[in-house]
């Protein structure tokens, strides 16, 4: 409220007025003479002056906005939103605000320069907007209150949550630059189409030996030498390329649901009943690539097959495509730059015929090299003899593992490596690690070699496993201090959040801040975990961060909510904030990257604090 004020105004009324003084008119007239004096330097604003308000309705979302002028603020606390009878208003959230020792209501929170939400509304009246703010020279104004008309829409409609939702503008350090991801959207916006195919083939091409492609190869491999001596290099061939066709499409079918609907297929299917049958049928190809069994049709059915023109061959074609995309699904559930800048471009354009082609391009050039090694591995399997025998024993190893690599995103650590060490063993008495060496070849003197290392590594996961130290690489790590050293004692250090509430709770509170995305089932999060977050230059640079963590391993709606808030696609993902709450969108991390190169990450981000 003002204090009350006095003026003096002096008249000065032309010398032929014969009237006195007294007749110079109305109160409005005597105003007019007064030089205004309301926007001086030394004063406050008028109250419409300081805090700017439009708004703006489209699409069922209301657009409120302020531009607050330099040395105004409002109050957080203070604004509220009021409905009509006849209005609904959707979810809505204020953005993090700044803590100021305010001389009336204490330490508080307010917004300076510009503030701006986004509601979703649906029906029609009104709404009332109440908000409250002060000038810093020591002028606080009455609260005030803004009428707003909604008109009735088609359907309400759920607004993106804009950055200011979780963060404002990004730093001066990162403005005018993009995420690699964003980077990727952008080529997809501003690209003729052959060049998008083009470049997304090449991104293709990259990814194939990435974690979430590289065990696809001995999947493939397998299918080829479980067809036996009948095996040509035509035949190889027609079977690389329907196992990659199935899974471009499978990726491309996914990636398409996941930008229009925000349903991410590839991980619903990462539940333990999913994942616990899909190891179970690697162990059953490995049991039948020892000769346990055949996996083939029924004697009936093959009857009717082959009298009806020999569909034999088609049947096996059949099963290595549903192979191709189960294993599109299951096996390789990574999100990688292209892949993420893909699915956005798909979410805000609704162009699911451009970002389609852009992902089965991709998809193909992470096929190409599994073509190239499925063709010539059919080309180069002994066709007779026992070498064929020893083939299939080795791929049935493979399969086996394949079983773990897969079962270890739903079973315990001490479990996996219980059964990587068996699996070791195992393989190693195969190969002849326990026999005498004797008067025997050169090439078996080699495998029996193999097999004493892989007979060591078991017996050393044992060892681990009875320390209390369960780790493939490294089962000794400790062993010459006190008491074993956590394995994962870069992981135990991250906060966990599971909302956007608790998200916002810790932003803006003096101290960047690193979001990691990240689930089980999400094994480039634990090529990050593993050989990133542990290594100590990392750690040092992670300790001067609020480090939080959202494991989405469940995929709940609350986790939903986050991703569809952040923009992210999945994990992995790793997101920074400075000092005030505001998102270095820039210095996002989509994919792994290598200690050196998220070191440096890290420092960028430090270097944003202001």
């Amino acid at each position: 409220c003002y204090p009350p004020q006095t003026r003096t105004v002096r008249v000065d009324l032309p010398q032929k007025m014969a009237q006195p003084a007294a007749d110079v008119g109305s109160l409005a007239a005597l105003q007019s003479l007064i030089t205004p004096d309301d926007a001086t330097e030394e004063g406050p604003l008028p109250v419409d002056k300081a805090f700017a308000f439009h708004s703006e309705q489209k699409n069922g979302v209301l657009t409120l906005h302020w531009d607050i002028t330099p040395k105004y603020y409002l109050y957080k606390n203070k604004i509220k939103l009021t409905p009509a009878a006849g209005v609904q208003l959707g979810s809505w959230a204020l953005p993090p605000a700044d803590i100021k020792d305010d001389p009336v209501f204490g330490k508080t929170e307010v917004y300076h320069r510009t503030l701006t939400i986004q509601v979703p509304v649906s029906g029609e009246g009104t709404v009332s907007v109440h908000y409250q703010g002060c000038w810093e020279g020591g002028v606080c104004y009455p609260p005030q209150q803004k009428t707003v008309t909604i008109h009735a829409a088609a359907a309400p409609a759920t607004p993106k949550v804009p950055d200011t939702a979780v963060a404002a503008t990004p730093t001066t350090s990162t403005a005018g630059t993009l995420s690699e991801t964003d980077q990727i959207t952008e080529t997809l916006k501003h690209s003729g189409f052959w060049v998008i195919i083009a470049t997304f083939f090449v991104f293709g091409l990259l990814l194939a030996f990435t974690p979430c492609v590289f065990p696809m190869i001995p999947i493939l491999s397998s299918i080829i030498v479980g067809q036996g001596e009948q095996i040509t290099t035509r035949r190889a061939f027609v079977l690389s390329l329907t196992y990659v066709l199935a899974m471009a499409v499978a990726y491309t079918l996914a990636g398409v649901l996941a930008g229009l609907f925000g349903a991410n297929l590839q991980a619903a299917l990462q539940n333990p009943w999913v994942l616990g049958a899909f190891a179970l049928v690697f162990v059953a190809l490995a049991l039948s690539m020892f000769g346990f069994y055949e996996l083939q049709l029924p004697a009936s059915l093959q009857t009717r097959i082959n009298a009806l023109a020999n569909k034999q061959q088609g049947g096996t074609l059949t099963g290595v495509a549903i192979m191709g995309v189960l294993s599109a699904l299951i096996v390789g559930p990574c999100v990688a730059p292209p892949l993420a800048g893909a699915l956005i471009y798909i979410g805000q354009t609704g162009d699911a015929a451009l970002g389609g082609a852009a992902l089965f391009a991709m998809s193909l050039g992470m096929g190409l090299p599994l073509i190239v090694a499925g063709t010539l591995g059919g080309q180069f399997l002994p066709r007779a003899g026992g070498w064929m025998d020893a083939v299939k024993a080795v791929f049935g190893v493979v399969m086996l593992g394949l079983a773990l690599w897969i079962a270890e995103r739903i079973l315990p650590d001490w479990l996996t490596v219980l059964g990587w060490a068996l699996l070791a063993i195992g393989s190693a008495i195969y190969l002849g690690a326990l026999e005498p060496v004797g008067e025997k070849s050169g090439w078996w003197k080699l495998w029996k070699a193999l097999g004493v290392a892989l007979l060591a590594w078991g017996i050393l996961l044992l060892v681990g496993l009875a320390r209390g130290t369960p780790d493939l690489l490294t089962p000794l790590k400790g062993m010459g201090g006190s008491s074993p050293a956590p394995v994962q004692a870069a992981h135990v250090a991250f906060k966990r959040i599971n909302s956007l509430d608790e998200l916002k709770a810790q932003l803006g509170q003096g101290k960047p801040v690193l979001l990691d995305f990240y689930a089980d089932w999400c094994v480039s999060c634990k090529e990050m975990e593993r050989f990133t977050f542990s290594d100590p230059q990392v750690q040092a640079l992670m300790g001067q961060f609020v480090a939080l963590q959202a494991d989405v391993t469940a995929n709940h709606p609350e986790h939903k909510t986050l991703m569809q808030a952040l923009g992210v696609i999945g994990p992995p993902a790793i997101l920074f904030f400075d000092p005030k709450g505001r998102e270095l969108k820039a210095l996002r991390v989509v994919g792994t990257q290598s200690p050196q190169a998220f070191a440096a990450t890290l420092r960028k981000a430090l270097s944003a604090r202001q």
